[in-house]
């Protein structure tokens, strides 16, 4: 329902090099998440004068549409209008930024971050240009990875993400998910983003957790307080940490340990 309203309302389609008619399927394209369990996602869609256009938008405001921003009701999928006009100025799509979020707890901090993207360009150069099957659905690929560490005095853990590209054999690389399309390729189209997670988990950062059958050990450092805490050569003292659900552990992802409130 969102998503119709906003066509209806800011949809703003227009006679440009490539033919646009009016509120269809012709003037957007379906973004779909193939995302692990706890997965969500936001998007900003930026718009640029059209190509050929010299209009301008005062101060650029309206010039960015959000989808599924925390004060909108989340939906699964989202339509992208690839033109609207503002100010009486033709746009066209640009760029499409994708937050990748992963959740790990029930809180409103318990959830981490990375980013994807989609470039827009009225042309590209055929290998600069993702393709589509003949269902009109395009493919780009991502591995995101959950790293842990602790915080505050209690030890909480919590997990930050960070996502690469990585191609369609599986292969990793640097920089974040990406793919590009022109304006003519996209209209009617479906564009997925299929997102795997890491085999593994792994520390923050080097030397404040040691490896141990079941997972890892958090050293203890110079005590709880001190909140870098690494090992320095010490691997034999360690201290507890404290899940999300307040569980008491001594070793991640395998703990074993019930709820407790002490220490």
């Amino acid at each position: 329902m969102r998503g119709l309203l906003q066509r209806l309302i800011l949809g703003g389609c227009f006679s440009l090099t490539v033919g646009c008619s009016a509120l269809g399927k012709s003037n957007s394209f379906t973004f779909v998440p193939d995302f692990p369990p706890d997965f969500k996602y936001e998007l900003t869609a930026s718009y640029v004068p059209a190509q050929g256009q010299t209009c301008t938008v005062p101060g650029g405001k309206g010039t960015q549409l959000g989808f599924n921003k925390v004060y909108m009701e989340y939906e699964a999928t989202s339509e992208i209008p690839l033109y609207r006009t503002v100010s009486g100025c033709p746009l066209a799509l640009n760029r499409l930024e994708i937050e990748v979020m992963g959740v790990f707890g029930p809180g409103r901090g318990n959830r981490s971050y990375d980013d994807a993207a989609i470039a827009v360009r009225p042309e590209l150069l055929e290998r600069q240009m993702g393709t589509f099957n003949t269902d009109g659905v395009g493919e780009f690929f991502g591995e995101c990875q959950w790293a842990f560490r602790t915080v505050g005095p209690k030890r909480y853990l919590i997990k930050l993400l960070t996502c690469k590209k990585m191609d369609e054999q599986g292969n990793v690389a640097r920089g974040r998910p990406f793919t590009a399309y022109t304006l003519t390729q996209l209209p009617g189209k479906t564009v997925r983003l299929k997102i795997k997670l890491a085999d593994e988990e792994l520390p923050g950062w080097g030397d404040t957790w040691v490896k141990v059958p079941g997972g890892w050990k958090r050293c203890m450092g110079k005590g709880f307080e001190d909140q870098r805490g690494y090992c320095n050569g010490n691997y034999e003292d360690f201290s507890t940490f404290r899940m999300v659900d307040e569980r008491i552990c001594t070793i991640y992802p395998g703990c074993t340990e019930g709820k407790d409130e002490t220490r």
